[in-house]
């Protein structure tokens, strides 16, 4: 044991508690705007160090806690944001909102400390349980109540080299990979330095072997011309009457600008919500945008009514402004467009952030494709639904990618740096480039590796033409989802497991 882990192991508990909740924090730091990995990495390591002299299940439990909510109060702090747009009525629940939120997510970060306990002794074995339950942990996040795949460990690599192994491993296996080297890094730590040179080195190969993965092709002369509309329209002001024309014309504006490259725009995409009345009342705002686009076709953002149920929608609009097609949200924001438990919520007094017309929204049917004609399937996804990798795999295979987004609710620091990252990680992932339209910024253009090619800043209204990048063919995980990586998973505890129950029976 080095004199490092002598000292943790020395610690008391309110000690030890204070340095999870650190390594926690620190860890957080490799996610957007941070963007810095390896000090993550060092963080994870830590907590892992933090975690191993534990002795009891309330011990790893309280540790595993602590750890959890330093990491999510950082990586998650903008999810105050939304309640101080309008702060009489919502601005009360911020605190306890970032407090049960990250209280809430911690809980399976200390699972996995517990489980680390009950099935593994101390030292490098324990370890490598509390990476492998970890994973477990993280996977379990993305899908318990309805799901919130947001700040794994593993999109710590996001803009990096590593962000390329997505596309064989999808984003869980890039949090196994990523725990595994921050054990690695825990167990020369723990008893002996010299060993820090073996998760450096895997480290290296795995840059190594996303170094040799090919760019993506560039857009020909004769790809299609796409153009992005950004509004730039604060949430404090989107719906204020007076403020309607104003971003609607701003809109407007854009759309009929000059073209920004050889020819006009064949397709004009506006952000999520950017019509400004439902869509049975809309006629003359539609008609409006269709002189405005020439002879482009619009997707715009919008809501609806249908049955006496209010939907958020996407749109695809002629060149004379009638509609074309409809997708409507299916994955909505727990607390955000819809309340869980609907009628205790009312009860309480507690109402959605972004409802509409006294309610919620309603859920539409599930995934789809929109047709463009020449410009290929895309498939459309409104706003949050851009952070679960799986529901692309429930439709054919499309051309490419459109996500509308109006993340002017989640303020300009780090909540729309961190969703512009996943949309980059859904790229790649596929294989399909991805075009994204957002309120506020960031708009961007995707390729099919994840590369941001072009992009309006956070906070500025512009357009963006650009000529729509290739596809590439479907990736491995394209074509596994995370079947392969939970494969791994169990055989990794399982030969843990066997291990850890071999050594207890050699101990007298």
């Amino acid at each position: 044991m080095t004199r490092a882990a002598g000292w943790v192991s020395s610690c008391t508990m309110r000690q030890r508690l204070a340095l999870a909740f650190g390594a926690g924090v620190v860890s957080a730091l490799g996610l957007a705007p941070f963007n810095q990995p390896l000090l993550a990495l060092l963080g994870l390591a830590g907590l892992c160090l933090v975690l191993m002299p534990v002795e009891t299940v309330k011990s790893a439990f309280w540790t595993g806690l602590a750890g959890g909510i330093g990491y999510f109060v950082l990586s998650l702090h903008w999810i105050v944001d939304p309640f101080f747009v309008d702060p009489w009525r919502h601005g009360w629940m911020a605190p306890f909102a970032l407090v049960l939120m990250s209280a809430g997510l911690a809980l399976f970060w200390a699972g996995a400390a517990v489980a680390a306990l009950r099935f593994g002794r101390s030292g490098p074995g324990r370890m490598i349980l509390w990476a492998l339950f970890l994973t477990v942990a993280e996977i379990l996040r993305a899908s318990v109540l309805t799901g919130f795949p947001w700040a794994h460990p593993g999109h710590i690599w996001i803009g990096s080299p590593l962000m390329g192994l997505a596309a064989w491993i999808g984003p869980h296996g890039l949090t196994l990979l990523t725990l595994l080297l921050a054990v690695g890094l825990a167990a020369a730590l723990w008893s002996r330095p010299m060993l820090a040179g073996l998760p450096a080195a895997v480290l290296a190969a795995a840059f190594g072997l996303a170094a040799l993965i090919p760019s993506a092709p560039v857009a020909g002369a004769d790809a299609a011309i796409v153009r992005l509309v950004q509004p730039n329209a604060p949430q404090h002001l989107k719906w204020q009457p007076e403020m309607i024309p104003v971003f609607f014309r701003r809109s407007l504006d854009l759309t009929a600008s000059e073209p920004q490259l050889d020819r006009p725009p064949d397709l004009v995409i506006w952000p999520e919500t950017a019509l400004p009345a439902l869509l049975r009342n809309s006629d003359p705002w539609r008609e409006a945008i269709g002189v405005a686009s020439g002879d482009a076709r619009v997707i715009v953002g919008g809501q609806r009514l249908q049955g006496g149920m209010v939907r958020n929608s996407l749109f695809l609009l002629e060149n004379d402004g009638a509609l074309a097609a409809t997708y409507d949200k299916h994955h909505l924001v727990p607390f955000g467009e819809y309340i869980p438990l609907t009628g205790l919520a009312r009860a309480a007094g507690l109402r959605g952030l972004a409802e509409v017309a006294g309610a919620g929204y309603t859920p539409g049917s599930g995934p789809d494709l929109l047709d463009l004609g020449p410009l290929g399937r895309a498939f459309p996804m409104i706003c949050y639904e851009t952070i679960f990798p799986a529901y692309i795999r429930q439709v054919d295979r499309p051309d490419w990618q459109i996500q509308i987004t109006n993340d002017a609710w989640f303020g300009n620091f780090s909540g729309p740096y961190q969703h512009l990252e996943l949309a980059q990680l859904r790229a790649v992932e596929q294989g399909l480039p991805l075009l994204r339209a957002a309120n506020t910024g960031v708009s961007a253009v995707i390729d099919a590796r994840g590369q941001v090619l072009a992009s309006l800043p956070l906070g500025e209204y512009g357009a963006l033409d650009v000529r729509l990048p290739p596809a590439l063919t479907a990736t491995f995980y394209a074509r596994t989802g995370d079947w392969p990586v939970a494969a791994v998973l169990i055989a990794l505890i399982g030969a843990a497991l066997l291990r850890a129950r071999k050594n207890a029976a050699l101990i007298p």
